[in-house]
């Protein structure tokens, strides 16, 4: 058994490392292209994922929210990966696709599960250029940093 597979502080920081550094760049790259894209009120509407469509006349607190909310929620779906890249080695040793794939998955499930179960109970019909627009941009801007994150830094 390596140091660095060793299931003591150190494993657990780099776990910790690879969740951290992945969410944090994937929600930061995600954040800016959604605030660029869409406005920069984006965080109101993520919180009002939570609070409802009170959130779009909130203030400096509720804007907090929605960032805290939007990195969370990234660093959720960085532990997902880690804990799954566990047990499927494959994930680790390929990054590019199964980042791709991942990031697609990311997409797919706040648009048909977690949207639709928000407090602002967003859901379709859609277009087709939102819905590929949402995948390719999900693929790279974070599906790409988490799997290279873990490949990276979670021995």
């Amino acid at each position: 058994m390596t140091e660095d597979s060793a299931p003591g502080p150190l494993g657990k920081r780099n776990a910790l490392l690879a969740i951290g550094v992945g969410g944090g760049i994937a929600g930061t790259l995600d954040l800016l292209q959604a605030c660029i894209l869409f406005g920069w009120d984006i965080p109101l509407a993520i919180a009002g994922g939570l609070l409802g469509r009170e959130a779009f006349h909130g203030g400096v607190g509720t804007y907090v929210l929605g960032v805290v909310l939007h990195f969370l929620i990234a660093c959720s779906a960085a532990a997902v990966y880690y804990g799954a890249s566990r047990k499927l080695s494959f994930m680790k040793g390929h990054p590019l696709v199964c980042g791709l794939f991942f990031g697609a998955a990311v997409e797919e499930v706040m648009r048909l599960i977690v949207l639709p179960l928000s407090a602002l109970h967003s859901k379709g019909p859609y277009k087709l250029h939102d819905l590929i627009l949402g995948l390719l941009v999900h693929m790279v801007v974070v599906g790409l940093p988490i799997s290279f994150s873990v490949r990276r830094f979670a021995k």
